[in-house]
Parts: C-alpha cells; structure tokens; sequence
C-alpha cells in the first residue's frame, strides 16, 4: 500500500458482473408469503421478470409494487392462482406467455404445513388429503403447465421446495412428511422426463425457517407438549449442526444458484439447507 494511502482511504475492490438472470421470464407460485418473498427479490435481483402467483392478490400486488420500486428495470405480472385447480394453471402459463412472450424459469412456492403433533391415528383425513392437494398437485400441475413453453423455448429451470421432512421420517407430521416425499419423487421424474430437452428440476429441501411458519410449528409443539415456545424452540436449534433456524433468504439463495447456468448440470437433487439438521 502506498504511504498516502491508508485502510480507510484504500479503494474497495469491486467485480462487476451480468445479471444471471437479465431477459429471463419466472413464475413464482405463493409468491407473496413465506420463502416466496424473498425469492421473487432475489430473482429481481438478477434481473428476471417476474410472474407472481397466489391466491392472496391484495399481497401479490403490494410485493410487485415492492419490487418494483427496488427493481424498475425488471417487468412484474400478477395473477391470481390457485395452484390445485388445473384450470388456474393454465390461465396462469397462459397470461405469462401473452405478456411476456415466453417462460424461462418456474419455482414452486406454494405450500401448506398441515396439523402439528398429530399421530396417524388422530390425523384428520380430509386434512392429510389437502395438504397432498396443495403440496403435491399443487406442485404438479404449475409444472404441467409450462413444460410445453420450456421445451419450446429450448430449455429452462424448475425448483421445488421440498423439505427435510421429506427426507426421513417425521412422527406425528403423517401429512406433510408425506408430501414432501412425494414432492421430491416428482422432482426426479420430471427431472428424467425434461433432461433431453435441456430442462433441470430440482428441489430445495429447508429445515424449520424462521418466520412465520416456524412460529405456528413451534407454538403448536408448545401447546401440545405442555412446554413453552422458547424450550421448543431451543430444543428444534439444538438438533442441527450449527445450533440455528435457517431464514427464508437462506432458501432464496439456493433458489438464485439452481436457475441460474453455474447449475446447467444439476438435475434431479435435492438441495439440502438445513443449518446440519440432516446430517
């Protein structure tokens, strides 16, 4: 370093780079709440225009106004969706490709936790079958949807969100454990199915997550356990590696790598952000 220049006065260095995803077209299902938020950012950020799905259109539209204000280069599309109804997803594919033209990328946000600290045997069955509902088909049928657009397009990116729950077993969570294997089941067939037309399908697989989800898991585990919020909740961070929750930009990160081209050659996997959990 030179005598005139100290730590405080020393230029940062900088790297510019092209937007990974400049000129691309996403969909996001459950695009406003939980890790839709974050991952709708995180898209925009490398400039990706945006389709956000949900059912929610007050939050859509207030998130694609957000976004828009921190991302005015980027292109934004709300459409209401409700992701178990076939005819919803088409209208969606369909509204994405008359605005835009084309669809690059879709991330399958959507989701539903089911009971909490349920055994089988007390498990409602109209609950196990909507949380397979929404999980599930409502995984299934955005995908069907646009796999004609993908492949017509030349290729593109599909990202699930799985679950560590889905990796093993999760007493009294028949419901959702079970999606989330399902979940990663279709991620691999699909994966199998589109390879040949330059298409990946992966999943994401995050641990508990801190926000709003985790609150109503944990407050749950409390009430049924007879133990307080801070107890479950020390207990859950102690199980992982790291001693944490992961955050919804955690799952957003991993989300901005599988469509981006570093990860042309991953097709199929799991994506495991779990702060160790499964380990």
């Amino acid at each position: 370093m030179a005598d005139d220049v100290t730590s405080e006065t020393a230029p940062v260095p900088t790297r510019e780079r092209p937007l990974d995803l400049y000129g691309k077209v996403a969909i996001v299902t459950g695009a406003a709440k939980g890790m839709g938020g974050p991952i709708c950012r995180a898209l925009a950020e490398e400039g990706a225009d945006l389709v956000l799905a949900g059912r929610d259109m007050d939050a859509i539209e207030a998130h694609a106004d957000a976004l828009g204000t921190d991302f005015p280069d980027t292109d934004r599309l709300t459409v209401r969706c409700d992701v178990t109804e076939e005819a919803d997803t088409k209208a969606l594919a369909a509204a994405a490709l008359d605005r835009f033209g084309k669809i690059d990328i879709l991330v399958n946000t959507a989701g539903v936790i089911g009971p909490i600290e349920t055994p089988a045997r007390d498990y409602p069955v109209d609950d196990f079958k909507f949380v397979l509902d929404v999980n599930v088909v409502g995984t299934f049928l955005p995908s069907k949807a646009v796999i004609p657009s993908l492949i017509d397009g030349g290729g593109g990116r599909i990202v699930n969100i799985a679950g560590t729950s889905g990796l093993r077993g999760y007493r009294n969570r028949v419901g959702y454990s079970s999606s989330k294997w399902a979940v990663r089941g279709l991620t691999r067939t699909l994966a199998l199915e589109l390879g040949p037309h330059d298409i990946t399908v992966n999943a994401v697989c995050p641990n508990v997550t801190n926000g709003e989800r985790m609150d109503k898991i944990v407050s749950g585990k409390a009430e049924r356990l007879g133990k307080t919020y801070d107890e479950v909740y020390a207990d859950f961070a102690s199980q992982t590696a790291l001693g944490r929750f992961i955050d919804e930009v955690d799952i957003a990160e991993a989300v901005r790598f599988l469509v981006s081209d570093r990860a042309r050659n991953i097709t199929g996997h799991d994506i495991v952000v779990d702060a160790g959990w499964d380990v």
